[in-house]
């Protein structure tokens, strides 16, 4: 047989090809692996120390929207208290009806929605809520619709006066699917729902996160109650090629016990925590994307 060397330097190179790939995807899943563990030890660290009591349950999701790849997922499926984080549900629920012809999205409701997203204003929280029917309409409403987003989800009560909300529930994994159609823009108007997570506010995802660059964008919603310390949200970090790299992380710190007395030196030591991983999440993007 005649050796034919063009042929054999186009399989050389397929085979290079083919290596380097596996050891491309091996770093990612590296990366992504390593995340997780960092994120475990961390928090393991400060239960060690009693920053974080044993009692206390954590939750947290972290994925590369450019490359669609989950990097981490820490009890994603446990049903904790919602807080705020189930009020962007509830503007779905609304733009669900606003799509269908049976809302308006008007001047008032506007200012309702704008007061309940930036503001977590329960007053608003609880009037968007009726337009659709109230909690247990509301609940069937997105349960019927987007079975998907509502695997864990609670929505049993409206935000009680003092707003010691505690029976709605939801997963970090479902606020992570809700991010993901949400960024796919396949959540009815979904501009609108990006618009208002990003209007001015105190987070827990980039506000005094000291790794994460100034300037990043960021789509988010808190959640604070004297039992429950959370933030959802997307980041959108710039890499050295002027293109944007999104990714999300949902983090949740549930206390057994109500933190009244203690509420705001618990809520801030909790935040600071979400604070970290944020942190060592945008130290893990910028590793991937080599920004």
């Amino acid at each position: 047989m005649r050796f034919r060397p063009f042929g054999f330097l186009v399989w050389s190179f397929l085979l290079l090809s083919l290596f380097a790939g596996a050891g491309f995807l091996k770093a990612a899943d590296e990366v992504a692996n390593d995340l997780g563990h960092q994120i475990e030890r961390y928090i393991k660290s400060l239960r060690a120390d009693g920053k974080i009591r044993r009692s206390e349950r954590t939750a947290w999701v972290v994925y590369d929207l450019t490359t669609e790849t989950k990097l981490a997922s820490i009890n994603e499926d446990a049903r904790l208290q919602a807080a705020s984080m189930i009020k962007p549900y509830l503007a779905l629920a609304f733009f669900h009806r606003v799509k269908a012809g049976k809302l308006v999205y008007g001047a008032k409701s506007r200012r309702n929605m704008e007061l309940m997203i930036q503001k977590s204003d329960n007053d608003s929280t609880n009037w968007v809520m009726a337009q659709t029917g109230g909690p247990a309409a509301t609940a069937r409403l997105l349960e019927a619709n987007y079975p998907d987003l509502c695997r864990r989800m609670h929505l049993v009560e409206y935000i009680p006066k003092g707003g010691r909300t505690y029976r709605n529930l939801g997963s970090a994994a479902d606020y992570a699917r809700f991010l993901i159609r949400l960024w796919k823009r396949d959540l009815p108007h979904a501009e609108e729902m990006l618009r208002l997570m990003a209007l001015p506010g105190i987070d827990r995802l980039y506000t005094r996160a000291r790794r994460v660059p100034e300037g990043t964008q960021v789509f988010n919603k808190t959640g604070s109650t004297a039992m429950c310390c959370g933030d959802m949200g997307i980041l959108v970090a710039e890499g050295p090629d002027g293109r944007d790299y999104p990714y999300l992380l949902v983090g949740i710190i549930e206390s057994r016990v109500r933190n009244g007395a203690t509420y705001t030196r618990w809520i801030s030591s909790r935040a600071n925590v979400i604070r970290e991983v944020s942190n060592l999440t945008y130290l893990a993007i910028k590793e991937r994307h080599d920004l």
